[in-house]
Order: C-alpha cells, then sequence, then structure tokens
C-alpha cells in the first residue's frame, strides 16, 4: 500500500509539476511575485504588440500570446522564471511561412497561423513524449553564458532608439541597428532621453536602498509621472498608446491537407526554434537561480502551451528572453509570478487599457537597459576564462555569434563547436604510463609522467583514460605500435565504453605482436568492456591468457614468461617478483 501511494504521488507530480511548487509558496513569496508579474504584465504590452505586427497578425493577438501560454507553460514547465510568450524570432518565421499562402492580416491568415502554432506543438509534444528533452544537455555552460551576453547586448541595443527618442533604418540586426543610431544621433530626444535616465536611476536607486521593494514598478510609475510633467506630447515622447480591449476568444483551427503539408517545414522549425530557444534562457536564468532545469519537462510545457493557446487565439510563442529577466531580476520566486503576469495581462487589456497610453516607451527601454545589464553573468565569465582555451572560445564565438546571426543559429552554432571540442578531447584519450610504488610498502601504482624511477625493460604498463571508439582508435593504435616493449599490460578500468572498432583496434594489435613474439595484455576491465571483447572473434584472437582481473595477478602472470636471461642482467627490478632473481656475476 505504502509503495502505491508513493508511486501515485510520483506519477502525479509529473503529470501535474506545478504541485510541487504550489505547495513551497509563503506570503512573502507571493508578494514577491505579485509584484514582478505586474511589473512583466506592463512590460509586455508594447512588445507584444510589435511582435504582432512582425507576424503579420493584427497586434491585439501579441497579447493574446503573452496570456494563455504563460499560463500554461508555467503551470507544466521545470522553470520557476521562465515566462512564454511571442518572440521575435517566431514571429518572423510565422510570417515567412504562412504570408505566401494568405494576406498578412485577413481571417485566413490568422486561421494558417493559428493552425501552424497547433501543428508546432504537437510536434514539440511528440519529441517530449519520446524524452528527447536530454539533447539540451549539449548546450554546455559556456554556450548559455556566451548566448546570455550577446542576447543581452541585442536587447540593449535594440532600446538605444526608444531610449534616444529617434527613428532609425535597421533591419534588425545588431550592426544595422547600431549603423542607424549613429547615423540618426543628432536627432536625438533629449526629453525622452531624460525620461530613460530618471527611469533607471529610479531602478538603480531603490534595488540599493529598499531591494524588497518593487523597483522596476516603481521607476515606471515616476518615469510616467514625470514625462507627464515635462509635457509627453508637445515634447514627442512616445507613449503605449491605448491597445484593444478583448481577451483571447476561443477558436479551433482548421487547415485542409494541401495546406497542411506547406505549413509542415515551418511547423517543425517553429517546434524546433522554440524548443531551443525556451530551454536555453531557462538554463541561463537558472544558473543565476541556482535551480536545476528538467529539459524534457520544458518540452512538456512549450508543447502544451502552444497547443492550448493556439485554440485561445494565441500564435507560436516560446520563452522570452525580455520578459524572464524581467521577472528574474524583479525577484520572482516561484512560476506563480507568470501566472499572475498573464492574468494581470488580462486584467489590462480587458479593464485599463487606456491606461497604457499615459506609460512612455523611453521609460521601457530604460529597464529594458537595467534588465539586460543583469543578464550579464560577470562571475561565471571569470570563471570561464579560466578554464581553458576551448571552454572560452566556445563562450566568444557564440557571444560573437549572437550579434551578428539570429539567435537561434548562434546556439546551433555554440552547440557545435562544443561538440567539436568534445570529440577532439574524446579522441584522444590519456594514455598514461605507470610504474610500482617503490616505496609504499603495499603495492600500489603511480604515474610515471615526470618519474625518474627505473622501467621494466620487457614490459610497460599504460592505463587508458577514456572510451575505446571509433574516434579514438587511430590515436591508440599509433601509441601502442609505438611501444617498444616486448609485453604491454593495458590498464582498462578507466574505459567506460568500446565499439566494434575498438575491439578490431585491439584484436588486430594482439595479432601483430604474437606475429614477432610480442604480447598484448588487459586487466582491470569494467564489465561492459570485458563482456564485449569476450565475444566470438575478439575473444578467439585475444586468447583467454590475456585477460586478468587486477594488475597483480596480470604481472605474476606476464612475469613468468619474461626472459630469464634480461632479467637477471637487469637493475631495475620495480616488481615484487624481481626481489626473488639473483643477479648474474
Amino acid at each position: 500500500m505504502q509503495n502505491k501511494t508513493g508511486n501515485s504521488q510520483f506519477n502525479w507530480t509529473r503529470l501535474l509539476p506545478f504541485l510541487v511548487w504550489f505547495k513551497l509558496i509563503t506570503p512573502a513569496k507571493a508578494r514577491d511575485d505579485l509584484f514582478a508579474g505586474i511589473t512583466n504584465a506592463v512590460i509586455v504590452l508594447p512588445q507584444g504588440v510589435a511582435y504582432a505586427l512582425i507576424a503579420g497578425m493584427p497586434p491585439e493577438y501579441g497579447l493574446y500570446a503573452a496570456i494563455i501560454p504563460a499560463i500554461i507553460a508555467a503551470l507544466f514547465g521545470s522553470s520557476w522564471h521562465l515566462i512564454s510568450g511571442p518572440t521575435a524570432a517566431l514571429s518572423i518565421v510565422v510570417f515567412t511561412t504562412v504570408s505566401p499562402l494568405a494576406s498578412p492580416g485577413s481571417p485566413e491568415f490568422i486561421n494558417l497561423v493559428l493552425a501552424l502554432t497547433l501543428m508546432a506543438g504537437l510536434f514539440q509534444l511528440l519529441l517530449a513524449f519520446f524524452r528527447f528533452g536530454t539533447l539540451v544537455n549539449f548546450v554546455s555552460h559556456s554556450v548559455v553564458v556566451g548566448f546570455t551576453t550577446g542576447a543581452a547586448i541585442v536587447i540593449a541595443s535594440s532600446q538605444v532608439k526608444n531610449i534616444l527618442g529617434i527613428s532609425i533604418e535597421s533591419n534588425g540586426s545588431f550592426l544595422s541597428t547600431w549603423s542607424g543610431v549613429f547615423s540618426a544621433a543628432n536627432n536625438t530626444n533629449f526629453y525622452a532621453l531624460s525620461v530613460a535616465a530618471v527611469t533607471v536611476v529610479t531602478c538603480l536607486f531603490f534595488k540599493r536602498v529598499l531591494p524588497r521593494w518593487p523597483n522596476m514598478l516603481i521607476a515606471m510609475i515616476i518615469s510616467s509621472v514625470f514625462a507627464w510633467w515635462l509635457g509627453a506630447d508637445e515634447n514627442s515622447i512616445a507613449l503605449v498608446g491605448e491597445i484593444p480591449g478583448s481577451l483571447p476568444p476561443f477558436m479551433f483551427p482548421s487547415v485542409d491537407s494541401n495546406v497542411f503539408y506547406d505549413l509542415a517545414p515551418g511547423a517543425i522549425a517553429i517546434g524546433l526554434l522554440g524548443l531551443v530557444e525556451a530551454v536555453s534562457i531557462a538554463r541561463s536564468v537558472a544558473t543565476r537561480s541556482h535551480q536545476s532545469i528538467n529539459g524534457n519537462q520544458e518540452f512538456y510545457g512549450q508543447a502544451l502551451s502552444n497547443i492550448v493557446g493556439s485554440v485561445f487565439s494565441s500564435y507560436a510563442s516560446s520563452g522570452s528572453f525580455t520578459r524572464t529577466g524581467v521577472n528574474f531580476t524583479s525577484g520572482a520566486k516561484t512560476p506563480l509570478a507568470a501566472v499572475i503576469a498573464a492574468i494581470s495581462l488580462a486584467i489590462i487589456v480587458l479593464l485599463f487599457s487606456e491606461m497604457t497610453r499615459f506609460i512612455p516607451i523611453p521609460s521601457m527601454a530604460g529597464l529594458l537597459l537595467v534588465v539586460a545589464y543583469n543578464l550579464i553573468d560577470f562571475h561565471h565569465i571569470k570563471l570561464i576564462f579560466r578554464a581553458g582555451k576551448s571552454e572560452f572560445a566556445v563562450l566568444i564565438v557564440t557571444f560573437a555569434a549572437t550579434l551578428v546571426m539570429a539567435l537561434e543559429f548562434a546556439i546551433y552554432l555554440g552547440v557545435i563547436l562544443s561538440l567539436v571540442f568534445y570529440l577532439k578531447r574524446t579522441s584522444q584519450p590519456n594514455i598514461v604510463e605507470v610504474l610500482p610504488d617503490q616505496h609504499s610498502t603495499t603495492p600500489f601504482f603511480i604515474s610515471a609522467l615526470g618519474s625518474s624511477e627505473p622501467r621494466c625493460p620487457q614490459l610497460k604498463i599504460i592505463r587508458i583514460e577514456g572510451s575505446l571508439f571509433f574516434g579514438s582508435v587511430n590515436y591508440v593504435k599509433d601509441y601502442l605500435e609505438n611501444i617498444s616493449s616486448p609485453n604491454v599490460l593495458i590498464i582498462g578500468h578507466g574505459m567506460n565504453h568500446i565499439d566494434i572498432a575498438g575491439a578490431e583496434m585491439l584484436m588486430q594489435e594482439a595479432k601483430r605482436r604474437r606475429s614477432i613474439g610480442q604480447a598484448l595484455f588487459l586487466s582491470n576491465l569494467k564489465t561492459q568492456v570485458d563482456e564485449y571483447l569476450r565475444r566470438d572473434e575478439y575473444f578467439e584472437s585475444l586468447g583467454e591468457q590475456s585477460f586478468f582481473p587486477s594488475k597483480g595477478e596480470a604481472i605474476q602472470k606476464i612475469y613468468e614468461h619474461l626472459d630469464r636471461d634480461i632479467c637477471h642482467n637487469c637493475t631495475s627490478r620495480i616488481f615484487q617478483e624481481c626481489k626473488t632473481i639473483i643477479p648474474k656475476e
């Protein structure tokens, strides 16, 4: 009964992960989540409208995509700070996929976009079902830090035009944005700049003096009053403006078979891109909050958010870097903040849509500048720099690619580079010569690297530290062929894996040595490696006499077959067995 109850509880928490964090909410945490959620709801207003326009959708659909998907992803994901909603990358893919099939903004276009979202969600659910969430383990920490740093710079750069109150010509890229900023810098609106400055100073002041207060929300209110005092209309200070006041309507998308095939490639691209974005953002914030992320659970959360969102007029969503950053820096403690943000946004859209016309856009830009700075993890950048050239190279390449490429491709590039370095390391496993410790009273082996201890002229003992697979066989083969000792003992407790290429290499090396009167021996093999090498042809070629359970037994048996003439004249005498030999005079 106890096991049954335990299993039942386990299954329920996996099915409904929000049951875990919901029990941890305290009044203090709820207050922090409330302030973070309200701040986030206001932040997403202009952002959601802008992303909807990029996707070719009516403005209100950008806000719809920030309500339902945010709630579902928070309830069924694993990150306590990730907030889902519309993103620039997904909006662009949506537009390029559907615009050839229907006129942007038309009812047919909207239906196809929602159908595309549903298909993307079902594809994500399929990946989650087969537990492909473990693939995110290939996104190394260096990639995450580099991506986070680059994305923070991109976010900050995108807001410079709003801070300066200028209009620029740009294709949205980092370089194009700054080129436009420098060209239009002479037209800086100092009233807008002052509003942004007041926002940043106020936010930093309250964060330093009263850290438990909602500094971003307070800064937004004070800057809005300041903009009103300056005369926003008279001095061309851009405001968010009014938004449509309606909740997401229920509408099940429909699509015929012909259009299905046209949408399928885009749905797969959106599904993959959305998952990479969401998990990468969740992991990047987790490095700051010290939370463990379940990649596959995030897959479920994102899949369900798109599936449910598609029937509530929400187009493709994923983790939002900006909103997640605001959520974390605003002091959110649990996913309740994301739920509050979505509910607050729905209330604002429904009841207070007219009030948004008083919020100055330079103030929003100032807050995003603070968010961007807080996303740069200087501590881990310093640690990665000290860790080694390969890790820092991954960080730099990912960071640079984030500035000059689309964010998703920067992640792919970082992952590929990480795998290249990983394969380089695994293709050259560490091979260490070992010797008996002459100063130890018990049989104990030490590394011969840098040691002046004598060597046995007839037996060389090496330890292979790494898997023996197709990528490393040539490196190990060259090492073995360059050993002049007639007998070689390989200590295998460092080999976790062997494949057919590794087994073939050992078999051929044993045959080669046997043909010239030499021998190859193996000891301390792990169970998987030992069982693999005892198969048919491999075991027949290597021979039972080549396998030993321990180094001591191996040396004892090998010693019996050493050339006694060489032993009598040897002065090394490094093994215990050598002590019984009487040297020739």
